[in-house]
């Protein structure tokens, strides 16, 4: 298969896999509350060391415990919907609202860019993005599948970093944070009912 072709492949498989991700509604959340470009660097870290890990090991992950991984991702999306819900009911300033979509609370770089890498980094452990990846690498060239995957999961962290950052304009933030502390914790819960079964 031509290079180009199994670059264009690995892009549109992970992009296209991504799009309903738990890992693009967590950027897109983290972009509601931090700079774009911030969140955007640490997810775009994360996804290219998870791709690098999924054709690296190819068939091995999928030896990996995945009720440990399912127990894990499930136990960070409900703490984290629980916390959304909770803070979107205290009193909000003009002035917070619009330090949301810059800064986050007067967080720094490094801080957003580490807890958007932590939350992707974890939440990726066996997702199907990287099970495809590690499939393909392990029938083509991995360096090309490794390029045409992490360009493809760059791609739909920036759309979800970037409607985040906008969403601030058209709804209010608690309400932001209501429907995705509401989102996460349904997603908490079926990863609860993934693990048990």
């Amino acid at each position: 298969m031509p290079e180009l072709a199994v670059i264009g492949i690995a892009f549109a498989v992970t992009f296209l896999a991504e799009l309903p991700d738990k890992s693009m509604f967590a950027s897109l959340v983290l972009g509601t509350r931090y700079r774009p470009s911030w969140v955007w660097a640490g997810a775009a870290t994360a996804f290219a060391v998870q791709m690098g890990i999924a054709v690296s090991a190819g068939q091995l992950l999928t030896l990996l415990p995945h009720k440990v991984l399912a127990w894990i991702v499930a136990g960070l999306f409900l703490a984290a919907g629980g916390y959304l819900l909770v803070t979107s009911f205290r009193p909000v300033t003009r002035e917070s609202v619009d330090e949301a979509g810059q800064s986050g609370d007067g967080a720094s770089f490094l801080r957003v860019a580490g807890t958007a890498f932590a939350v992707i980094f974890l939440a990726e452990w066996g997702d199907v993005t990287q099970i495809a990846a590690a499939n393909l690498g392990a029938r083509y060239n991995p360096v090309l599948v490794f390029a045409g995957a992490t360009l493809g999961l760059w791609a739909a962290a920036a759309i979800a970093v970037n409607i985040g950052a906008k969403s601030l304009s058209l709804l209010p933030a608690a309400w932001i944070n209501r429907i995705c502390g509401g989102i996460l914790l349904a997603l908490g819960g079926y990863a609860v009912f993934a693990a048990v079964s």
